[in-house]
């Protein structure tokens, strides 16, 4: 009995070894106010920003989607959120009058948007499509 807890510890030991040689990756969805909008996409080669509110049920059910693609392409792709309820000059600027609106920016420019809670697989498939990446 001795020696399959020795086994199992050293099991796990090896394990967590493994684990702090490849870190997870952590979500990273920027909060972006009409303070720094500007700063946020240009300093960014490729960035999305989602553009909901509070209030917003379909809003609330892309959120998560946007964590997990941050994640997928944290080395490549800047995520940002914009509460259209405390920016709404942001939201008259780029006439959002439907939520989630989420934009997608290459060097500073727009270049293609969603309208609406698509699936994740969508909303990948567009990221991968505009700015060329895997």
């Amino acid at each position: 009995m001795d020696d399959e807890i020795i086994r199992i510890q050293e099991k796990r030991k090896q394990e967590l070894i493994e684990k702090m040689k490849h870190p997870a990756k952590v979500a990273v969805v920027t909060d972006v106010e009409e303070t720094h909008f500007v700063e946020f996409i240009r300093t960014n080669q490729y960035a999305v920003i989602d553009f909901w509110a509070e209030w917003c049920g379909p809003c609330r059910r892309i959120a998560p989607i946007m964590e997990e693609l941050s994640m997928e392409f944290s080395d490549k792709v800047a995520f940002g959120k914009c509460n259209t309820d405390r920016n709404q000059k942001l939201a008259r600027e780029f006439n959002i009058d439907a939520i989630p609106a989420i934009m997608l920016y290459a060097n500073g420019q727009l270049v293609d948007r969603i309208i609406g809670a698509y699936p994740k697989e969508a909303i990948r498939e567009k990221i991968v499509s505009k700015f060329r990446i895997r």
